[in-house]
């Protein structure tokens, strides 16, 4: 059970109570004094640390530093019920993990704190692993690989055995599952990481132009061959070029490929001179090559040549326990680089982002994550209804109101009845298009009551 250090200059004692937070529960620890509390941190572990402001004599932000001058490592969410939304800024970039400048409920706060202590638990795991790839040869491998299931520590481990040989590699995997991603890290992680890693899409250029731009061009080459061009290949040397979706290359530019291969040589379009070049080739397809081969769609042997080593990148799917880990790094990265408040994804909405199937994997994963943040306005704590699902994902959050029950262990009724109630109003809100008088006759309501709802349940309207 996680213990949370809660300083309250209104505390009596050091009580200790329990707070459940859906199927986690809390252990509080009261404290009234900044000093008693520097105490407890010096003695006791705990996963997050609530301070309930004002305190006598401290700023917001002079209590923050205070706390992380005597070593305190974990979350800490500052609690102002009569405070001021404009410090929230000043004060997440200083170290907090939350500015709360209003009124809430005791498990309302409660689910921040568990979200808290979560999000530093995966983080720390993944600077753990970052240290210890770091302390070998490979030290980037966790820089953008983000997981830690063993589908994705598999993928870590072939690409730290082979990171510093020349040895092509094929890296194959559904459409958004990271493959550039992997390739990339390949990349940075071995000897050529000096040199910029050169990326072509063989599907993205016509026929005709995908041969010039991967071997170049002599001047008078070719009708419109103004000037002599380098192409993609002379730019990798002593680098790496990545050729995604290589099943999409034709077939007589396969051949010359091959030849690349083999001799490790090019010959510009127009030129007779071949010319040595040092590139190591990593390839990348969605579609399955070994069908495309049987179909006569692509080289057996091109195949082999670049089947050296084997990546496969797992489905989203397959890498489930990997979701939590994949959605603080994008909310992370999106509010690094959107001037937007820090956001966080509520219990309810982190387990919909697990059960759904994510057909378009990681990438769809993380615009999914961008929309919710982008749409949610000013809140800081993202809910199921911010997330374009599916209906039946959305609408399995409850479940169907005919086969409620409550279980033996009892039920928070309050907590189910305003998930319930806002799931509704944000339905109605998107199927009248945002016409509050609209959703407010569909729910057969007041529109000031409509309105009034959305503000208490932080509804973005």
């Amino acid at each position: 059970m996680n213990t949370v250090l809660w300083i309250d200059e209104s505390a009596t004692g050091t009580q200790r109570v329990f707070l459940h937070s859906g199927s986690e529960k809390l252990q509080i620890a009261f404290v009234a004094k900044l000093a008693a509390a520097f105490e407890s941190i010096k003695t006791q572990p705990f996963a997050a640390v609530l301070v309930h402001l004002p305190i006598a004599d401290f700023s917001a932000l002079q209590v923050l530093r205070e706390l992380q001058d005597e070593g305190c490592r974990v979350p800490i969410v500052l609690y102002e019920p009569a405070g001021v939304v404009s410090k929230a800024l000043e004060l997440t970039q200083s170290g907090a993990f939350q500015y709360v400048s209003q009124p809430v409920k005791p498990e309302e706060l409660c689910d921040l704190l568990s979200v808290a202590i979560r999000y530093h638990a995966v983080h720390s795991d993944t600077q753990r692993e970052a240290k210890t790839i770091g302390s070998s040869q490979q030290p980037n491998c966790g820089n953008l690989l983000i997981g830690s299931s063993a589908a994705m520590r598999e993928v870590v481990e072939i690409i730290e055995l082979v990171a510093n040989r020349r040895s092509t590699v094929l890296i194959t995997g559904e459409t958004g599952t990271g493959k550039e991603v992997a390739a990339r890290t390949l990349h940075l992680s071995s000897g050529r990481s000096a040199s910029r890693m050169v990326a072509v899409n063989c599907a993205a250029l016509p026929d005709h132009l995908l041969e010039a731009e991967l071997f170049g061009h002599t001047k008078g080459a070719f009708t419109g061959a103004i000037n002599a061009r380098v192409g993609l290949f002379e730019q990798a040397h002593r680098s790496t070029i990545f050729l995604d979706e290589i099943g999409e290359m034709p077939l007589p530019l396969q051949a010359k490929l091959l030849r690349v291969l083999q001799e490790r040589e090019i010959q510009r379009i127009g030129s007779s001179e071949p010319q040595p070049i040092d590139v190591r080739v990593i390839a990348a397809s969605n579609s399955n090559l070994l069908e495309a081969v049987a179909n006569r769609r692509f080289r057996e042997d091109l195949y082999y040549r670049l089947n050296v080593v084997a990546l496969r990148m797992p489905p989203l799917r397959d890498r489930v326990s990997d979701i939590p880990e994949l959605a603080e790094h994008f909310l992370g990265n999106f509010c690094e680089h959107e001037p937007a408040w820090r956001k966080h994804l509520s219990p309810q909405a982190l387990d919909t982002l697990i059960r759904y199937s994510w057909p378009g994997n990681v990438r769809q994963l993380e615009h999914a994550i961008e929309s919710a943040c982008a749409l949610s306005g000013a809140r800081s704590v993202l809910y199921p209804g911010d997330f374009d699902l599916p209906a039946e994902i959305q609408a399995s959050e409850f479940g169907s109101l005919s086969s409620l029950d409550v279980p033996e262990g009892g039920i928070n009724f309050e907590e189910l009845m305003t998930g319930i109630e806002r799931r509704l109003l944000e339905r109605a809100l998107a199927k009248s298009g945002g016409n509050k008088a609209r959703a407010a006759n569909m729910l057969r309501m007041k529109r000031t009551t409509l309105l009034s709802k959305f503000k208490s349940l932080e509804v973005c309207a």
